[in-house]
């Protein structure tokens, strides 16, 4: 049997604090390495190169979904997993990562006839190289997770992040164009899984058939075909996008979508991973589950509502600051697609509830719903440019936001009126502190957008931290999360 963190209530709590934490601030050093990242390369490529990469990555990202087959999260979420059940899945895993490079060798064709664009044929072989390097590393993470063991995984997280951007860095300086693109693509789930396969010291033994993997692998299944269904529909703006404009409206919209959820894909992966791995291991406790699902929610919009609506605001700097000028065209997709942005912060971590508490099927039944409002709205979208596109993603996301919550919630233990509590009190103090800045933008105009958007950061993130914890009595709950890290 594969050991498990103690599920006590101050064990799991303090793993849980302290894991959150590990994971959190090792994705707030992803996201400087990203951004850093996105500087150097905006500077040195063209908007043509990010285009060209991304009529690519919008199919083999796609296709990279069955690299995990969703074995991983059945791993973490089963009650019991014996060491011969975790072999049988890790070579399933390595079968489907063989298959899925070996398809990306026989698409290639087929990419350059859609596109009409040759030069996307090795680009294609290359990116599928990658699926077999994640395939490897998967059931070693669920080991990670299921321990709870987020410090050794958020660094081995931004090691392989800094020694995959950085390589792309260095292929970009050299002058190859967009290949610094899949360079960085490429490296970074084989560092990832060299990395784990370190960490773990677990060495997986021989297949087997007899083994009981069968609810495991319906857990991955629908895990899997809810990823997929999730995958087309926030990526179907992009695919007909670059099918119907070509490359370079496709670049200005991918590199402001990619920059717009930087913070709050970030945040998921950190508190999200992290939250679903704790309330696996709660979820024949319903009070316990609950309780630290509310408070984990509570954490993850506190810090992805300001972030989102100052991104709005300030999009102009943002963009200046961070891709430079010749990305002006960017700044209204930019700031068109926050919308969405907020949306996915209030609902993301609603999913990892209904996948611990075994209601994956519901979670993919609403997945296809999103899928056809989402894709009715890029369509009417279309043929005004990016700028439609991006109203219509947004516009479909804004209306969805209530049926979602109260389609997810529906027969838990956690009401619509309960998140609407957690989440009124950042939302509150998040409006007011941004309407502060906007303010101090207004009437303290700094040459530099560097410098202004310093300064309106800072007075943001003051106003905010003063009215979350002060005027809407937060106070306590954040020194609870102190003391239980110090414990």
């Amino acid at each position: 049997m594969i050991d498990d963190a103690k599920t006590g209530t101050h064990s799991v709590k303090r793993m849980a604090v302290r894991g959150g934490l590990a994971k959190l601030f090792g994705q707030g050093g992803i996201f400087v390495l990203r951004l850093v990242f996105m500087v150097i390369v905006a500077r040195l490529l063209k908007p043509e190169d990010f285009g060209l990469v991304a009529m690519v990555t919008v199919i083999t990202a796609f296709l990279d979904l069955f690299a995990n087959a969703g074995l991983s999260a059945a791993t973490v979420q089963s009650s019991t997993i014996n060491y011969e059940q975790i072999s049988t899945l890790f070579w399933i895993n390595i079968c489907v990562g063989l298959a899925l490079s070996a398809l990306c060798v026989v698409i290639a064709p087929a990419i350059v006839a859609f596109y009409h664009e040759p030069r996307l044929f090795w680009v294609t072989i290359t990116l599928g190289a990658g699926f077999l390097f994640s395939s490897a590393g998967v059931q070693h993470l669920a080991l990670l997770q299921r321990q709870l063991s987020y410090v050794r995984l958020a660094a081995i997280e931004c090691s392989s992040h800094f020694i995959s951007l950085g390589f792309g860095v260095c292929v970009a300086a050299a002058g190859y164009g967009y290949w610094a693109l899949v360079a960085a693509a490429v490296s970074l789930p084989a560092m990832m899984t060299l990395g784990l396969w370190t960490a773990t010291a677990w060495v997986p033994g021989r297949p087997r058939r007899r083994v009981a993997v069968g609810s495991l692998l319906h857990f991955g299944g629908t895990v899997t075909a809810n990823g997929v269904v999730a995958y087309m529909t926030y990526n179907f703006d992009k695919f007909v996008l670059g099918r119907v404009w070509g490359a370079v409206p496709l670049g200005y919209y991918g590199v402001a979508s990619q920059l717009v959820n930087i913070p709050t894909s970030n945040l998921n992966t950190a508190l999200g991973g992290v939250l679903f791995s704790t309330l696996s291991r709660l979820q024949d406790d319903a009070d316990r589950l609950r309780n630290y699902f509310l408070k984990g929610y509570g954490l993850n919009v506190a810090i992805t509502l300001p972030i989102t609506i100052f991104s709005a605001v300030f999009a102009d700097d943002i963009i200046l600051v961070v891709l430079g000028s010749k990305w002006v065209d960017a700044i209204i997709i930019f700031r068109l697609l926050t919308p969405s942005v907020l949306f996915f912060g209030l609902v993301n971590p609603i999913g990892w509830l209904l996948w611990s508490s075994g209601r994956h099927v519901r979670s993919l039944k609403i997945a296809i719903v999103i899928a056809v409002l989402v894709a009715a709205g890029c369509l009417i979208g279309l043929p005004y440019g990016p700028k439609g596109v991006a109203i219509g993603f947004s516009g479909a996301m804004t209306c969805w936001l209530i049926p979602h919550i109260v389609w997810c919630l529906h027969g838990t233990t956690v009401t619509p009126l309960s998140i609407l509590g957690v989440a009124s009190r950042p939302l509150i103090s998040a409006v007011v502190a941004v309407t502060l800045a906007y303010v101090a933008h207004v009437y303290v105009r700094l040459p530099s957008p560097f410098f202004r958007l310093i300064s309106d950061g800072f007075v943001m993130i003051a106003v905010y931290a003063i009215v979350l914890l002060f005027v809407m009595r937060q106070k306590s709950l954040y020194f609870d999360l102190i003391k239980t890290i110090g414990k």
